[in-house]
């Protein structure tokens, strides 16, 4: 716990059942910033990091994000790791109302990414292979991450873990969500370019459905 008291880092692993059936296992890590306030024990994780080998290539790949103010950090949960053919591809979500904005405001509300040998490049949707579907790392932060350290959790904890998420953090939608609360009904938000974020049309100003765009 001093580590992590001091700002720090944590470390752990957790099995990942990939669509085929076949599994492999993905070591996270998460560093740690200050604690908000004086009554608040919890450090902010800053960072965190999944290392992997690529099956049957005998290479390890990592992928890591940041949860500063975007566009300084990515600010994206790391939802699904999966291969076809050798390459592999994540689904990720944007994690928080910023963090959407930054992202282009895609519904449903994930940015796909594959990895080209060389690094991850973003792609569309349609372009994410059909057959991943689940859910198959811990989605988002958990509290007290030191009882994580050193600790393998299986394919049944990561489940478990994700069990009480909404449906669309837990699979893949392939429709726009049109119901319910996410960040997708968020107000629209436009970065100045000097650290900050406005809403043109003020805080309350309707989220108009944008399809998400590719760079």
């Amino acid at each position: 716990m001093s580590e992590i008291a001091l700002g720090g880092s944590v470390s752990w692993k957790e099995e990942v059942l990939l669509h085929d059936a076949s599994k492999t296992v993905v070591e996270r890590s998460q560093k740690f910033g200050s604690a908000p306030g004086l009554d608040s024990p919890e450090r902010t994780v800053i960072e965190e990091s999944w290392s992997f080998e690529v099956p049957g290539a005998g290479k390890k790949v990592t992928w890591t994000t940041g949860f500063s103010r975007p566009p300084e950090a990515s600010c994206l949960m790391l939802m699904q790791l999966n291969f076809l053919n050798g390459v592999p591809y994540i689904a990720t979500s944007p994690a928080g109302t910023l963090a959407y904005n930054h992202w282009g405001r895609p519904n449903p509300p994930y940015v796909f990414f594959k990895h080209d040998g060389k690094g991850w490049q973003r792609i569309a949707l349609a372009e994410f292979p059909a057959p991943f579907v689940e859910s198959n790392v811990v989605v988002g932060g958990r509290p007290n991450p030191a009882k994580l350290s050193g600790v393998i959790l299986s394919i049944t904890q990561v489940k478990e873990a994700n069990r009480p998420l909404d449906t669309y953090l837990r699979q893949i939608v392939r429709q726009p969500i049109t119901h319910g609360d996410g960040v997708w009904i968020s107000p629209v938000m436009v970065y100045d370019g000097k650290g900050s974020w406005t809403s043109p049309g003020g805080f309350k100003a309707p989220a108009p459905f944008k399809p998400a765009t590719v760079n």
